[in-house]
């Protein structure tokens, strides 16, 4: 850290540009995001500099600033792009996309995926090609097609560990573990989790520690076992806290105020949405700002107040066909038609829980039979 002080200090870019590039990788492993930061900026202030964008770009992404982060990256696909260095045009390539993921806009980060894994292969670069196939799985998973996914999965998994990309192999074992977690295969998830945490802990990846332990309390929370859920997700919040990262923060307070909901204490578990929502509109993460909005929208329901309840979840549906994520498409639906069918509006739930029911089927909902139910139950009230 020294060397790149008075390498910046005098005006030296290719040894700050070096030293610098050395460092981030280190920090960005460890989750020291804003030092990173101050880091790629010291080295700009020597020119313009494509490693330097690039690691400013991922502790902008991290901590939650994604428009930042894609000027950032597109500044450094730019410099890459100018000096034919295809490898890293790659990587730059599959970060865009990996924010574009995070804002919702998954066929964006789908086309961006697309133009870097046929560069990836051409230049033999196998743990790049890893990365990239464990992104796109997360992208199918968004979009609740999550066989597909696994198969992503699936071939990232293995080249991961043939490079020895530990870090890597944790992120695709984690997301493996939120497949299964959606498909309603708790054990196996939380088998899936607990291959990725110690792995997590091992390589030093404080921010991804704190994934993992806030999908483990996920899982036990919808195993009803909120105690448990509680003590994962008091882990996951303080370790998102010290790392910047501000989107994470927000979905762990997110969870924490569903257990306090499935608790019965719909108060304190308003108050955590209500810290949430904020953070997510701040960060856009469009797919979050709607699972916690469907969250008050199903208290306001349990409260009696209907017209707010129909107000956030129109909210919910809206966001959700934006982004194009079918499975939560499917439950916001069959929330609908609960709310439409206490209004006494049998003719509007009826349409609603027929669209959840058919999104369900095209996504392997494990609650479909719920759904398929529910829809026979609604056409036998419309019956009298």
């Amino acid at each position: 850290m020294e060397v790149h002080r008075l390498a910046v200090a005098g005006r030296e870019p290719v040894i700050a540009r070096h030293v610098g590039r050395q460092v981030a990788r280190v920090w960005l492993r460890t989750s020291r995001f804003a030092d990173v930061e101050a880091l790629a900026a010291a080295t700009l202030t020597l020119g313009p500099d494509a490693g330097a964008c690039y690691d400013l770009g991922w502790a902008q992404s991290v901590t939650g600033r994604p428009r930042p982060a894609l000027d950032s990256y597109e500044q450094a696909l730019r410099l890459y792009r100018e000096v034919d260095d295809h490898g890293n045009e790659a990587a730059t390539l599959t970060s865009i996309g990996r924010v574009y993921n995070g804002l919702g806009d998954r066929q964006q980060a789908l086309a961006y995926y697309g133009q870097a894994l046929p560069i990836v292969r051409e230049v033999g670069d196998r743990a790049g090609e890893a990365v990239t196939l464990n992104n796109i799985g997360r992208v199918y998973a968004g979009l609740g097609d999550r066989q597909r996914a696994l198969a992503y999965y699936g071939q990232a998994l293995p080249m991961m560990r043939e490079v020895g990309d530990r870090a890597g192999e944790a992120v695709t074992l984690n997301n493996i573990g939120l497949v299964y977690d959606g498909l309603g295969d708790r054990q196996r998830a939380l088998a899936y989790f607990g291959q990725a945490l110690p792995i997590r802990r091992e390589v030093g990846d404080r921010a991804g520690e704190a994934v993992t332990l806030n999908n483990i309390g996920r899982v036990y929370d919808g195993l009803g076992d909120r105690q448990r859920a509680l003590a994962y997700f008091g882990q996951a919040l303080p370790i998102r806290r010290e790392v910047g990262d501000r989107a994470g923060e927000a979905v762990t307070l997110n969870n924490i105020g569903g257990v306090y909901a499935g608790l019965g204490d719909r108060q304190r578990a308003l108050t955590y949405y209500g810290q949430a929502l904020p953070i997510l509109r701040e960060v856009g993460d469009r797919a979050g700002e709607a699972v916690t909005l469907n969250n008050i929208g199903s208290i306001r329901f349990q409260e009696g107040d209907l017209a707010g309840a129909e107000e956030a979840f129109d909210e919910v549906l809206e966001v959700f066909r934006t982004i194009g994520d079918r499975g939560s498409e499917a439950t916001a639906s069959f929330n609908m038609a609960s709310l439409l069918l206490r209004m006494d509006r049998v003719d509007d739930a009826i349409e609603f829980q027929r669209r959840a029911v058919a999104l369900a089927e095209q996504t392997g909902d494990p609650a479909l039979d719920q759904m398929r139910a529910f829809l026979v139950q609604l056409e036998q009230e419309q019956k009298g």
